[in-house]
Order: structure tokens, then sequence, then C-alpha cells
């Protein structure tokens, strides 16, 4: 019987660079022998990718935000059944940026009805959360600016300013206090290789 995988997620502001700390993680993890896939949200799936385009693209006020709560779980369900169960299953470690908390944050935290919206919708569609999840911590000006310096089409909700961003930020922090047994929160206003030594350090302890 193969051992049961991994399942990691990071969080935080965007332009927080989960994207280049992922990266590093699994190369990290790769040396120690384990098997490691790289996924996203929304997308990860041919199903998730389609819906990815109709969220992250358009105007800011496409989607009313209990719209966007629909589409982000059926993009997440389609995505937990193609890729990361299977991975899972199969022993791998799976590193997906982003999973159901930057849904409670990023819709949730509209309002009570919306943040409760969000839980059952995990409860009864999902049902799954990472083993471990980890937050970049940084200051939303810097993390804004680096965001919009990509320049892509998947920018609306950059697009909402810093006002955002920094309400996002305190979202994850207290996030952070709810679910302590699984979040981590790391310093992202330190160096490139600092932060990934101070992970990759965090992941393998973890993992031991």
């Amino acid at each position: 019987m193969k051992e049961k995988g991994f399942f990691i997620s990071f969080e935080g502001i965007d332009g927080s660079g989960k994207s280049t700390q992922i990266q590093h993680l699994a190369k990290y993890l790769e040396t120690l022998g384990f098997d490691v896939i790289i996924t996203r949200e929304p997308g990860g799936s041919i199903g998730g990718e389609e819906i990815r385009n109709l969220l992250l693209q358009g105007e800011v006020d496409r989607w009313s935000a209990e719209t966007e709560i629909l589409l982000f779980t059926a993009a997440r369900r389609d995505h937990l059944e193609r890729i990361i169960a299977p991975a899972l299953e199969d022993g791998k470690i799976v590193i997906c940026d982003r999973f159901t908390d930057s849904t409670r944050m990023y819709q949730g935290m509209r309002g009570p009805s919306l943040r409760n919206l969000v839980e059952l919708l995990n409860e009864k569609i999902i049902k799954w959360d990472p083993d471990l999840t980890i937050i970049i911590d940084i200051n939303p000006e810097t993390s804004l600016k680096r965001a919009k310096s990509r320049k892509t089409v998947e920018e609306r909700f950059e697009d909402f300013g810093v006002e955002l961003q920094m309400k996002m930020r305190q979202g994850f922090i207290e996030l952070a206090k709810e679910f302590s047994n699984r979040i981590e929160v790391v310093n992202g206003q330190q160096s490139v290789d600092k932060l990934a030594h101070d992970i990759c350090t965090l992941v393998k302890a973890r993992l031991s």
C-alpha cells in the first residue's frame, strides 16, 4: 500500500511571492526524494482553468460575491476530483497556490452571511482542507506593486486597489489564529533565499 500524500497550500495577498516560494519548495522536496506536483487555484484542471478565466478577467464588478463563491467552489471541486485527490492517493506531495482560505478571505470577508456560505459549501461540497497552509505575510503596498508589474489580463482582484489588500492581509492573520493547527505565517519581507530556507525548514519538520 502506498503512503498517503501530503497537501500544502500557499496563501497571502496578491504579489506576496507565493509562486516563487512554491518553486523553491518543490525543488527542495524533490531532492529529499518526494514526488511533488504543483497546481493552482482557481484552475489546476481543464474545467478549473476555464472557470479561472471567468473569475480573474474583466471588470471588478463583473460578478457578485455570491456568484464568485459558487464559481470558485465549482472550480475547486473539479480540481480536487481530477488532480489533488488522485495525487494524494498516489502518495505525492501536492503544493497548491491558493485553496479555500482565499475564498474565505476575498469573498467571505464581504459579510458574515457570505463567510457562512463559504463554510457550508466547503463542508458539503469540498470536504477537504490542506494538511499545512503557509501564509506569506507582506506589506500590501509592496505586494500590489509587484502584482501590477506583471501586467497580465488576470488583474481583476488587483484592480480593487491597496485598500482591499490591506483588509485581506489582516484577514489572513486572523485566519491563522482561527486555524492555528494548520496555518503557519512566514515573513515575506525578508530576502527570497531566507524566506525559502524558513519555509523548507518548516515543511521538513511537518513531514518528519
